[in-house]
């Protein structure tokens, strides 16, 4: 795993996470962090602190977390030891942080959260993705994600070499199972929302069957997705859709797993969704270390 070379993450942009970021530290700040106020009693103490992984595993967050430290105050200097996707040992130092004790010290358990948090995804992810690394299929996301933290959920599947579906309801059209039964069929559904959409917005139609499938291609989809189908079914339903030539593009869903991703991508499907690198992993533990502290008058705290 290790010798997979990282993906390129885009980073939401600041206009969008700082306003997460400002009231995650509200929660957990509150009225004032007692115990550092109390210790610190107003001086002036500027601190050198690491972070060390306690564990195998992707990174991903640590600019997030550097946000984080410099929104408490903004001459903490955080200083990343390894490159977001990478893969870090037991006990390898990930960054390195310098600045106000108190900022240290206050912001320390949302920026762990974060960084945490986004770790285990990328690192399940980066178990799926390596799976299927030698095929042209591409392993995605989806939008089974925590209220509030779809963006950096989203951006750690990328950490960890995953594409991102759509982000919410407004990127594409996705014809699932329940607006085919609103609309009575898939040709009604595609009908009724092709006019009323704006370029370039693709259609998606989810399948189950064959039939459904030579519905959707009927009605010119530009995706289908093939939905919790036997390998057998999604074998023959990618050899209809492959008649047509390329258009098309063929996703598969629906209960993946690390022992069936390469025999579902050996179908000859374009994509693979899937959200249990989101709603399936485990926090990857990483710890701070307070290791040097000094007043602004040169004596040890």
């Amino acid at each position: 795993m290790q010798n997979v070379t990282p993906p390129l993450a885009l980073l939401p942009a600041w206009l969008l996470l700082d306003p997460l970021l400002q009231s995650w530290l509200l929660e957990d700040i509150g009225r004032g962090d007692r115990t550092t106020q109390a210790l610190l009693s107003g001086r002036s103490v500027t601190g050198q602190a690491v972070w060390v992984a306690k564990e195998s595993g992707i990174i991903a967050g640590l600019p997030i977390a550097a946000r984080v430290f410099s929104m408490l105050n903004s001459q903490t200097c955080f200083t990343a030891a390894i490159a977001e996707g990478q893969w870090c040992s037991p006990g390898q130092t990930i960054a390195h942080i310098e600045g106000s004790l108190e900022a240290l010290l206050t912001g320390e358990r949302v920026a762990l959260n974060i960084a945490m948090r986004l770790s285990g995804i990328a690192t399940l992810t980066r178990q799926y993705v390596k799976q299927i690394i030698d095929l042209p299929t591409q392993f995605v996301d989806t939008r089974k994600t925590i209220p509030g933290m779809r963006l950096l959920e989203k951006y750690a599947t990328q950490a960890g070499g995953a594409v991102n579906h759509r982000m919410g309801l407004d990127d594409s059209v996705m014809i699932k199972d329940n607006h085919i039964a609103a609309a009575g069929g898939i040709e009604l559904a595609i009908s009724q929302i092709r006019d009323r959409i704006p370029y370039p917005l693709t259609i998606e139609v989810e399948t189950e069957s064959l039939e459904q499938v030579q519905e959707a291609l009927n009605c010119h989809a530009d995706i289908i997705m093939l939905d919790n189908m036997p390998l057998e079914t999604m074998r023959q339903a990618v050899d209809l859709i492959r008649q047509g030539g390329d258009r098309t593009k063929i996703e598969a869903s629906g209960n993946i797993t690390l022992s069936t991703i390469r025999a579902v991508a050996e179908t000859g499907v374009d994509y693979i969704s899937s959200s249990k690198p989101i709603t399936g992993s485990s926090w990857l533990d990483i710890s701070m270390r307070i290791k040097q502290c000094q007043k602004s008058n040169a004596s040890k705290l």
